[in-house]
């Protein structure tokens, strides 16, 4: 793995069945005293570039820096969050709108806005209109596929959950929460929520290099359906905080609120996650241990429903499939709507106050 290539990426926002949710309420954290910075602007305003010059100048290659990237336009920055620093700094523009709770105490805005030519764009108010409503229009679209495809896959998570032998895997379960958790731990068991997977415009992203990171022994999950992983990593997860280790969750997109994907333990540098068709980690990470979770399963009663269980999967599929697809149309819209903001924005002044704000933040601790 090339040094650059080191860093935490997470999401902390995912195009969702129930709409855009937002996990940007994890960067404050005024009990730690981190201090978040809010940046105001419109698209193609310099928000994106701010964040990634902040991270140039102040990410000393420790590894503790979480790069947050735009579900939207996975190639955009939308936070960064720098711990050692007791530093976040985020775009705080929609889907995910931030404003300061304890203005000044712990969050501060940073406002690009002044750096336009506001004559200009509302000469062309129509056009940004039109485009911003067509957008949001694909972002509605897409979350409808999104609930279809969770529907048909929520069917089979239902079905194969129905023919999990619990006995056996309860009994795998004590003895690997015995062999893996059994370490005594001081802490108080925190829970940090992130997306390491989303439904993007470039298809279905999953940041393998951060799992790659966060654990040296990765149990890779094998798991069509959902439902023995799930078990699975909710108890572990119970455990570890019951334990008193903090622990990283992260969800499914098309279960954002319930169906966790992978789990964390950075202070046992061990980590789990689920593979299968839709995201297949078992192509690009050198696991630690394979858990095949047809060994919890009736095999027999899961064949009766087979037809059924291929039909829904093909099906979602295609829904997501088609997710992609208003994604990427949106994307578009979105690139024309920058167009507008780019030529009202004086990027001198941007310049000039990214410049300010890193001479700041250099400061800090």
């Amino acid at each position: 793995m090339k040094p650059e290539e080191k860093k935490l990426r997470f999401l902390l926002g995912a195009n969702t069945p129930q709409g855009f949710v937002s996990r940007y309420d994890q960067l404050t954290d005024p009990q730690a005293g981190l201090r978040t910075y809010i940046i105001k602007g419109g698209p193609g305003s310099g928000k994106s570039t701010l964040i990634q010059k902040v991270a140039q100048e102040l990410d000393d290659g420790s590894g503790d820096v979480e790069y947050i990237h735009c579900a939207s336009s996975v190639n955009s920055l939308d936070a960064l969050i720098l711990p050692s620093r007791g530093i976040a700094i985020a775009d705080g523009t929609p889907p995910h709108v931030m404003e300061p709770k304890y203005p000044g105490a712990v969050e501060s805005l940073v406002d690009l806005t002044s750096c336009w030519n506001e004559d200009y764009l509302y000469d062309h108010r129509e056009e940004i209109i039109h485009l911003t409503n067509r957008s949001s229009k694909c972002h509605e679209y897409c979350c409808r596929f999104l609930a279809a495809a969770a529907s048909l896959l929520g069917d089979n998570y239902r079905i194969a959950l129905g023919c999990v032998d619990t006995h056996k895997l309860n009994g795998y379960l004590s003895r690997l929460s015995e062999r893996e958790l059994g370490k005594k731990c001081t802490g108080t068991g925190k829970e940090t929520v992130r997306f390491l997977t989303a439904v993007t415009d470039q298809g279905i992203v999953q940041y393998t290099d951060t799992a790659k990171l966060l654990a040296k022994r990765l149990f890779l999950i094998n798991d069509e359906y959902g439902a023995v992983s799930r078990l699975i990593l909710c108890y572990l997860r119970s455990k570890a905080l019951a334990a008193g280790f903090d622990v990283i969750s992260c969800y499914c997109p098309l279960g954002p609120f319930d169906k966790l994907e992978q789990l964390f333990i950075p202070a046992l540098q061990i980590g789990f996650i689920t593979s299968n068709r839709f995201h297949d980690f078992s192509m690009v990470v050198d696991p630690y241990r394979i858990v095949n979770c047809q060994r919890f399963t009736d095999a027999n009663k899961l064949k009766e429903h087979k037809k059924r269980l291929t039909f829904n999967r093909k099906a979602a599929a295609q829904m997501v499939g088609q997710a992609e697809v208003l994604l990427r149309e949106a994307k578009e819209l979105h690139d024309q709507l920058e167009k507008f903001y780019v030529a009202a924005t004086d990027f001198d002044k941007v310049n000039a106050l990214t410049q300010q704000l890193i001479e700041k933040l250099k400061k800090q601790r």
